[in-house]
């Protein structure tokens, strides 16, 4: 059942644009609930942080990357939730197709914002245990295995279909 209430085709190439649009939409919706609670726990998690009596203890270049961490954990839970807003402000005003291509492109920040996030709090963790090198081979093995698993091989499988 779509959401003006009539059956869903079988086909996907029987539907019509709207019909369309709600299932796209709807898968969308489906893939960002993923992402917001983890990066609502994150972000919860980060906001505790300068609380903790250990924080002031930390080095200014720490202190900077959790800044990172912390306000880019804020833009992707914006970013990931901008869409069920957008919809109900929207609601029933005959402008899904343009929704659903905004709320995808905001789930693509959302997730680079994520990823940010992840790394610099990473970052900040290791650097804070570990003298040395192991603090940045570690973030950039966190930062590339998200680009390679969120971004690039989506991207070459994309590109070989």
């Amino acid at each position: 059942m779509t959401a003006d209430g009539s059956a869903a085709p079988n086909d996907p190439s029987e539907e019509t644009p709207g019909q369309r649009a709600d299932r796209n939409f709807v898968e969308l919706l489906q893939g960002l609930r993923v992402a917001v609670t983890g990066v609502q726990v994150l972000f919860a998690f980060l906001l505790t942080v300068p609380f903790s009596p250990g924080f002031a203890k930390i080095a200014a270049a720490d202190r900077r990357l959790f800044y990172v961490a912390l306000v880019s954990a804020a833009i992707a839970s914006m970013f990931f939730i901008a869409p069920v807003a957008q919809h109900r402000v929207l609601f029933r005003q005959g402008l899904k197709e343009p929704l659903v291509k905004r709320a995808n492109l905001y789930g693509l920040i959302g997730t680079l914002a994520l990823a940010v996030s992840m790394t610099s709090a990473t970052l900040m963790v290791v650097d804070y245990l570990f003298d040395g090198p192991l603090p940045l081979i570690t973030a950039v093995g966190t930062a590339g295995l998200a680009a390679w698993l969120w971004f690039i091989e989506p991207i070459i499988h994309r590109s070989s279909n």
